[in-house]
């Protein structure tokens, strides 16, 4: 094609997050509250009521826990328009966690960014030197 009227551009839509805990459980309520960190900021003391919520989730490992977690609070954030800042796990395994998830109305809060999704591109969740590291890669 002699005559092209597009072009090609490079682009980086994705922020990732590092995070470090002691503990698998720490590591995922970590990423999490990373995770709505970078989604939304408190825009000053909160007035309404915290509402709790069940998650639960599957995977054949911690890096598809992970992953798996993290977008399942997404998709819940969306459809019940809540920010989550808090995490009481039921149940944590390497297959599977259920999790009482705290969180407020987005009204109280400024939205910074969009995170669709987090993915599995550079995922890592590995034990190193007696603390739990992961990085996540999301896509905004």
């Amino acid at each position: 094609m002699a005559n092209k009227n597009y072009q090609i551009i490079e682009h980086t839509a994705d922020i990732g997050i590092r995070v470090k805990a002691s503990e698998p459980k720490g590591l995922f309520s970590a990423a999490a509250k990373a995770m709505f960190s970078i989604i939304a900021e408190p825009l000053k003391q909160k007035k309404q009521e915290a509402h709790k919520f069940s998650v639960g989730v599957k995977a054949d490992n911690y890096e598809g826990l992970l992953v798996n977690w993290l977008n399942e609070l997404l998709s819940l954030s969306a459809v019940e328009e809540k920010i989550f800042t808090d995490f009481k796990f039921v149940v944590f395994g390497d297959r599977e966690l259920k999790v009482e998830a705290t969180g407020f109305d987005v009204s109280e809060y400024k939205i910074n960014t969009e995170i669709k999704a987090a993915t599995y591109h550079n995922l890592k969740v590995e034990q190193v030197e007696g603390s739990w590291i992961a990085e996540v890669i999301f896509d905004v």
